[in-house]
C-alpha cells in the first residue's frame, strides 16, 4: 500500500483511510493489522527523507501501546456496574469524532464554493441616481419627499400585507414612467403614496426614480399644503 506525503490532515485522518482500505469495521478495528499498516506508513516516509509530524509519532506509540494490552489475557476490564471496557473504546471515540467534523466540513466547503457564485450589490443612496442639482417643482425638497415615503413604509410594514400580484418581468424606469403618465391621463390628480401599489423593491426603486425624473423633465407637479398632509402628484399641463 503506497501512500504520498501531505496526503493526510493528521494521524487521524490516515487512520480512517487505512480502516476504509481495509474494509475495516470502525467499532470493530483489528488493531494489530492497523498498527502494522499505520508503522509501514511511517517507515516509507523515513526511507523517503520526510520528516514525519510529532503529533503521527504520538499515535503509533498509542496504538503500539493499544495493541500490546489487547495481546494479554483477559484485556477487557471489567467497570464498576458490571460492563466490560474495551481498550479500543477511547480510539473508537475520536475517531467517530473526527469523521463527524470532517464530513462536515466538506459540506461547508461545498456551501463556500456555492457562494462564491453568488454577487451581491452593497445598498445605494437614491440621491446617488438623481441630479444634486436637480429641484422639484414645488417647495417639497428631495429629502422632504424620501423621509414621507420611508414613513410611509413604516406604517405598512405594521399592517397587513396588499394582495397584489408581482410579475417576475424586470420593470424600467422609463416604463414605468409610461405607466404613471397613464394613470394621470384617467386621474390627474392622485396621492404620491398610491403610485406605489406593489411593495417590492425593485418596484418601489424604479417607481420613485420615474416620479424624480417626471418631476426634473417638468412633466409631474408635486405639492402638499401643509405639514403632514398628503403629497399630490399631478400632470403639468401642456401649454
Amino acid at each position: 500500500m503506497n501512500f504520498k506525503i501531505n496526503e493526510f490532515e493528521g494521524p487521524l485522518d490516515l487512520l480512517l483511510h487505512l480502516i476504509k482500505e481495509s474494509k475495516m469495521d470502525i467499532m470493530n478495528i483489528e488493531i494489530e493489522k492497523i498498527t502494522e499498516q499505520y508503522i509501514s506508513y511511517l517507515n516509507e516516509q523515513e526511507k523517503m527523507n520526510l520528516e514525519i509530524a510529532s503529533e503521527y509519532l504520538v499515535m503509533a506509540s498509542e496504538l503500539i501501546e493499544l495493541k500490546s494490552k489487547l495481546l494479554l489475557p483477559n484485556p477487557k476490564v471489567e467497570k464498576e456496574e458490571g460492563e466490560t471496557f474495551d481498550p479500543r473504546e477511547e480510539l473508537v471515540n475520536r475517531l467517530l469524532e473526527y469523521q463527524a467534523y470532517k464530513e462536515i466540513t466538506k459540506v461547508l466547503k461545498e456551501k463556500e464554493e456555492l457562494r462564491k457564485e453568488i454577487y451581491t450589490k452593497s445598498p445605494e443612496s437614491v440621491k446617488n441616481y438623481v441630479d444634486e442639482n436637480a429641484k422639484l417643482t414645488t417647495d417639497i425638497t428631495l429629502d422632504d419627499l424620501v423621509e414621507a415615503f420611508k414613513k410611509y413604509l413604516e406604517r405598512k410594514k405594521e399592517s397587513k400585507p396588499l394582495k397584489t400580484k408581482v410579475t417576475t418581468n424586470e420593470i424600467s424606469v422609463s416604463s414605468r414612467r409610461l405607466e404613471i403618465k397613464s394613470i394621470l391621463k384617467k386621474q390627474p390628480r392622485v396621492s404620491f403614496f398610491e403610485l406605489f401599489p406593489v411593495l417590492n423593491k425593485e418596484y418601489i426603486v424604479v417607481t420613485f426614480l420615474a416620479i424624480l425624473e417626471m418631476s426634473k423633465d417638468k412633466e409631474l407637479i408635486i405639492t402638499q399644503e401643509k405639514n403632514f398632509d398628503d403629497i399630490i402628484c399631478e400632470v403639468r399641463d401642456e401649454k
